[in-house]
């Protein structure tokens, strides 16, 4: 099997399974018990966060462990949106992930905000002057992705920070798909919460972190115990926040090298399919993306029947993301970027990873010819 379809999920890391097991067998206990293996996992979790922060650069207790992308994404606009006092007024790019896209429709429908959807040119590319044109006094929050989950296109989240920050507002990215790939320094980003997913990074699934720089409040999404600093109550997953932890730790120490030797990959895959499948067209900006992430439209096909060709040949990939899985829409990234909806109904996205070779791309760049063609071939018969 060539798997590439690493935006999805990753293979856990033994390092992450190694490291969490302790947390599920002996030091079992509850972080917030008063008691030695109380104590022992309260330890654990602070040296978790520690290494969280580290790589994000902040500090500790700027981390909020979450079960994941989905709810780091939630709590960023809802939490940041509601404790903000500045306006009802918020902007997000139209080719968010839905745990953005879904939060904001939500401050809409129930607490009476203004959503406003910002312009993306043909690659999907938030430029800072058209950001600029839309904040408004009343602009509470600006959260537009780091990296594209679905075409790879990698945004100018520094520059969009200033002009927000220039107008007062907050500013959200989700680097879920970014993480292992591209610097994620707040400062570096001028960010003020960054959303991160342990289960692309190494880690078991269910496991994840809003950062949010602690002068900034933020309205919490889960009540009850006041757990994490009272931002997201529940008794902490300390097993999982360890595994996600090193993993995260482990893919930031390989980030330069993976990138460079997956870019390459990328490229090279990229180049034989436009090559080897006539119309094939490359989505996504063609030099601002992610390394690994390799994503067509191929017109005069069905793209859920490329994917069953690919995989009875071996290959593993996807339509888009796995998020919407077997929804009848057009992806909705597509068409924001101008792809008319038929033809975004044949997208299939390669996203490689780390262990990927070239002998997989290789064979993986035939089978795209091979399963394009004997679709193509069913369509027109």
């Amino acid at each position: 099997m060539i798997f590439l379809d690493h935006a999805a999920t990753t293979p856990v890391r033994r390092e992450a399974l190694e490291a969490m097991w302790p947390y599920l067998t002996g030091s079992f206990g509850n972080p917030s018990s008063r008691h030695g293996l109380g104590d022992e996992a309260a330890r654990a979790l602070a040296a978790a966060r520690a290494e969280v922060a580290a790589v994000v650069g902040v500090r500790p207790g700027d981390v909020v462990f979450t079960g994941g992308g989905t709810e780091a994404d939630n709590l960023a606009v809802k939490g940041m949106a509601l404790a903000n006092p500045r306006g009802r007024h918020v902007l997000v790019s139209p080719i968010e992930h839905e745990a953005v896209l879904e939060s904001a429709a939500y401050l809409a429908r129930v607490h009476g905000f203004t959503v406003e959807m910002l312009e993306v040119d043909e690659h999907g590319i938030v430029h800072p002057e058209a950001l600029a044109r839309r904040i408004r006094e009343d602009t509470t929050l600006v959260s537009v992705q780091l990296a594209n989950n679905e075409i790879g296109t990698v945004q100018p989240v520094a520059e969009l920070a200033a002009v927000a920050h220039a107008a007062g507002a907050l500013m959200h990215t989700d680097a879920v798909q970014a993480a292992g790939w591209l610097p994620l320094g707040l400062d570096g980003l001028g960010a003020d919460a960054l959303s991160l997913a342990g289960h692309k990074v190494g880690a078991p699934k269910g496991t994840g972190a809003l950062v949010v720089r602690g002068r900034i409040p933020l309205e919490p999404v889960l009540h009850g115990g006041g757990q994490e600093r009272g931002r997201r109550s529940g008794t902490e997953n300390v097993a999982g926040a360890v595994a996600f932890a090193t993993a995260l730790r482990l893919a930031e120490a390989e980030r330069a090298d993976a990138a460079t030797r997956v870019g390459a990959l990328g490229a090279d895959l990229a180049a034989r399919v436009v090559a080897a499948v006539p119309g094939a067209v490359l989505t996504g900006d063609p030099v601002r993306r992610l390394p690994g992430t390799v994503s067509f439209v191929f017109p005069g096909t069905s793209g859920e029947a490329v994917l069953l060709e690919l995989e009875r040949d071996g290959v593993v990939c996807s339509s888009g993301s796995a998020c919407a899985a077997g929804s009848d829409e057009p992806s909705h990234v597509l068409t924001a970027i101008g792809i008319p909806a038929d033809l975004a109904q044949t997208a299939v996205r390669f996203t490689l990873g780390a262990e990927t070779t070239a002998e997989e791309i290789t064979d993986a760049a035939a089978a795209v010819a091979r399963a394009v063609s004997a679709v193509r071939n069913i369509v027109e018969s």
